[in-house]
């Protein structure tokens, strides 16, 4: 009976490091915070702390959900971990609420509720990856984003770098410039669409200069 009661609990926590390693991989391959070993641990440990909860209750009495229910404000301090503010935007709230989701699918395994888990982690996988390509297709996120130039060191160039980002309609946040042996560098941060972004490059690169772009976390 024993035996059979511990793998039954082997199986749940398993399932919780399967579903939380398949969300923290998409995560991962986006370059985002907290990816696949938090996933997995934050899904893994929320299905722990269920199974414990439970399994002390039956076994010296009490309510069987007093630790499960301490999961949801634990994993609130580790979202806030994930949030941060840089360079005037606030980013990593798709990351917290990840987290969040993922705890309530670990929970779900410790709890036995298998095809619930599953289900959850399927439509979580879908929201970031399609709706996360939908919203950049169609231009309906924005995301903040350090731009590179390099031109040759010509009177007006600087002037010519600012009449296209502004033709581009694109706001910058900072703005710097310097001399290098490889000519002038111009470095400016801008919340844009990708299809912001790549109309941005285009025309910088039709002005003959190189222009690098990479998205800030």
């Amino acid at each position: 009976m024993l035996h059979d009661l511990n793998a039954y609990v082997v199986g749940r926590l398993l399932l919780a490091a399967a579903l939380g390693g398949i969300v923290g991989l998409e995560r991962e391959l986006r370059h985002k915070p907290a990816g696949l070993r938090t996933n997995m641990l934050i899904c893994l440990g929320a299905a722990l702390f269920t199974t414990i909860s439970y399994q002390m209750a039956t076994t010296f009495g009490g309510d069987h959900t007093r630790i499960a229910s301490q999961i949801i404000p634990g994993i609130g301090f580790i979202g806030a971990g994930v949030v941060l503010r840089e360079r005037g935007a606030i980013i990593g709230i798709t990351s917290a609420a990840t987290i969040f989701v993922i705890a309530s699918v670990g929970m779900a395994c410790g709890a036995g509720m298998t095809v619930t888990a599953i289900f959850t982690t399927l439509l979580l996988v879908g929201a970031l990856v399609m709706l996360g390509e939908a919203e950049d297709r169609l231009g309906l996120h924005t995301r903040l984003v350090t731009f590179r130039v390099t031109a040759p060191d010509t009177p007006n160039m600087i002037k010519r770098v600012h009449e296209i980002v502004g033709q581009a309609r694109i706001e910058t946040r900072t703005w710097g410039s310097r001399k290098t042996d490889e000519g002038l560098v111009v470095e400016f941060d801008a919340e844009v669409t990708v299809p912001q972004e790549r109309e941005l490059l285009q025309k910088l690169g039709s002005a003959n200069v190189h222009c690098e772009s990479r998205a800030l976390r």
